[in-house]
């Protein structure tokens, strides 16, 4: 970072027509005159994150063309006073400025402009109608403000628009038709409103466009057929909203430039026989609807796809064995269905780039995967809810990169998986109700599992004592600062997920951890037996213990963190004392301190009460950050990078800040 020194500019020719410091890491206070020189003509100071003063309301260049304030900490008041001042202006960029106040509704006699960039700030009130007034605008973006009420039909009068940035803003009502008139426009996104209504068919007139993204509304209806006009299509995103019906045949026009479809979450019917004409796809997400029937062969010759996600439609059904055709899969998620028949063998090598794979909920049968090669991607395997049965193959400690693995709920009969101890990475293992059986022996290394952060053995029948090893060397329980643990760089997605629970035999779902994973240690309906050793004690930051329905026997450990477990973790224990089951420990029982008191709302009591892990949703953003999950994750995105530079590119529009976190699974790892 450069300190900008007081007289550093002031030798600064009068006749000084632009001045382009965008970038340089400047901070400290701006010499106020540059601001006012009279023949200024551009001025860009973006990106100078630490660069102060105030901007001036008045004596300016009547010639100023260009101003550029983006993330710089410029205070600037866009009032009147101001605006009434630059009526030459053209190019305004203040995302992420430090805006003291503002009237938009001004902004309606800078009939010049061509590009104006206010997102990103705290803007509020309606979006004016006088903003109709520039006809010249190329570049709209208003995103990420707290803008509120409707889109003024008037915008429609900006027939030169190419792009259109309104998402996460507080909007309403419906998407106005006018739109339909902005024939130049290459990329809308109105995502993440609570707009309703429609669809409106006038959106089919922007047969420019490359990036159509609607996601995050209330819209309802059905999707127009018009839709497929859009010919120029590469980017689609209608997820998460109301709409109904099936999945119109006319998309299948779309077949030369998509490659990112993204119909999630909604209330769409019917089958997928449509989208088999696709071979551009990259991305394909249908996540959460109503669809049904088997997979058209056709979607397996899908050369170019690297994420498939499927999940939660429940009746689509079929065997998967062609699966391991998608060689060039990063993400496949075919879980919460019906699909039958054997799991394909193939899947621990059948392509080395695969991160993601969950088959979890669905009615396979068969055997895990025998042979997992080295040198594969994976980070991820939910094979949870079928009914596998065999062996757990040692070959999957060739995955190296795993972060979790969970292989619950089905009838693998074999002995508890010592080998899993060298895959240093492992945050989550489940292997709960299963076959599984014998001695949990100490393990071999001093640090095995020292990162797992959920341990569920449950429901299985694992006997003799509690492997008092195992729990020294679980040092991510052991530390209460420790924040969630980010898996490895790829170029996909931050995990947002929520965690449902069974507690006192009500489902509650828990969306609010996102930051930190709540540490959880199930060894519960197994024949173990013996005392809780006190080494128990040590994991300070354990928020969920269950050892229920056992053959335990003595004291209960006494400490702060035990004193937060009530009865339902130690329930079934006919041979445990202690205050947590109301029975005194006598002779050589050591005994229980009383429990701390905790507020009913408090969150360490209510895990405390006792759980079973149940199918869960996990949506995505950016980065990779790793949520909890024992059952059921659904991964999701944002537009991805490489399309927003492949469109601003085309059209010369050299605009470098990065508007919305993207990475809708489409972009390609380099």
């Amino acid at each position: 970072m450069s300190l900008v020194a007081p007289n550093s500019l002031t030798n600064l020719s009068s006749s000084l027509s632009s001045l382009s410091l965008s970038g340089c890491g400047l901070q400290g206070k701006f010499p106020g005159n540059i601001f006012l020189l009279p023949d200024l003509e551009s001025l860009d100071l973006s990106y100078n994150k630490g660069l102060t003063n105030s901007f001036p309301s008045s004596n300016l260049s009547n010639v100023l063309s260009l101003l550029g304030l983006s993330n710089t900490r410029i205070s600037i008041y866009l009032e009147n006073n101001l605006i009434s001042n630059l009526k030459s202006l053209e190019y305004m960029s203040l995302c992420n400025s430090n805006i003291i106040r503002s009237d938009l509704a001004s902004f309606g006699n800078l009939t010049r402009l061509t590009h104006l960039d206010l997102s990103s700030n705290n803007l509020s009130g309606q979006i004016p109608s006088s903003l109709g007034n520039l006809v010249q605008l190329i570049y709209l973006d208003l995103s990420s403000n707290n803008l509120s009420d409707q889109i003024p039909s008037s915008l429609g009068n900006l027939t030169q628009l190419t792009f259109l940035h309104f998402f996460s803003n507080n909007l309403s009502g419906e998407i106005p038709s006018s739109l339909g008139n902005l024939v130049q426009l290459i990329y809308l996104d109105l995502s993440s409103y609570n707009l309703s209504s429609h669809i409106p068919l006038s959106l089919s007139n922007l047969t420019q466009l490359t990036s159509l993204d609607l996601s995050s509304n209330n819209l309802n209806g059905e999707i127009p057929s018009s839709l497929g006009n859009l010919v120029q299509l590469i980017y689609l995103d209608l997820s998460s909203n109301n709409l109904s019906g099936q999945i119109p045949s006319s998309l299948g026009n779309l077949t030369q430039l998509l490659t990112s479809l993204d119909l999630s979450s909604n209330n769409l019917n019917g089958n997928i026989s449509e989208l088999q004409q696709y071979n551009s796809l990259v991305y394909l997400d249908l996540s959460n609807n109503h669809l049904h029937g088997p997979l058209p062969s056709l979607i397996f010759k899908q050369e170019n796809l690297e994420v498939l996600i499927l999940a939660s439609n429940s009746n689509l059904t079929g065997e998967i064995s062609s699966i391991c055709k998608l060689r060039n899969l990063l993400v496949l998620d075919l879980s919460n269905n019906n699909f039958s028949g054997s799991t394909p063998q193939c899947l621990g090598n059948f392509s080395s780039m695969l991160s993601v794979l969950h088959l979890g909920m669905n009615n396979l049968q068969g055997t895990i995967p025998s042979a997992f090669s080295k040198d594969n991607s994976l980070e991820y395997l939910n094979l949870n809810g079928n009914e596998l049965e065999g062996k757990i193959s040692p070959s999957i400690i060739n995955c190296t990169m795993f972060e979790v693995l969970d292989l619950g709920n089905n009838k693998i009969e074999d002995t508890f998986p010592y080998f899993l101890e060298t895959l240093s990475k492992l945050q989550i293992l489940v292997l709960k109700s299963n076959k599984l059986q014998g001695f949990v022996k100490d393990p071999t290394t001093y640090n095995s599992f020292s990162k797992l952060r959920i341990f569920d053995i449950s429901g299985n029948n694992f006997n003799g004592p509690l492997p008092t090893r195992y729990f020294s060397s679980l040092e991510a329980m052991m530390a209460s600062d420790q924040k969630m643990i980010y898996m490895g760089p790829t170029n996909y997605t931050v995990y947002v997920y929520s965690i449902e629970m069974t507690w006192k035999g009500v489902e509650i779902e828990f969306t609010k951890i996102r930051s930190t994973i709540r540490e959880s240690l199930d060894l519960s309906s197994n024949l173990l037996t013996g005392r809780i050793p006190t080494q128990l004690r040590g994991l300070t930051f354990l928020a969920i213990l269950n050892l229920s329905h056992n053959q335990l026997e003595g004291p209960i450990p006494s400490g702060e963190q035990f004193n937060t477990f009530n009865a339902n973790s130690f329930e079934g224990n006919l041979g445990l004392c202690g205050f947590q089951v109301l029975k005194q420990c006598y002779g050589d029982e050591a005994p229980s301190l009383p429990p701390s008191s905790f507020d009913e709302g408090d969150d360490s009591t209510l895990f405390g009460d006792g759980f079973g892990w149940k199918a869960v949703t996990i949506g995505y953003g950016c980065g990779f950050v790793f949520g909890v999950a024992t059952g059921y994750i659904v991964f999701r995105t944002e537009k991805p990078a490489w399309f927003l530079r492949m469109v601003e590119d085309k059209w010369n529009l050299n605009n470098k800040k990065t508007k919305k976190n993207v990475g809708r699974y489409g972009a390609r790892r380099n």
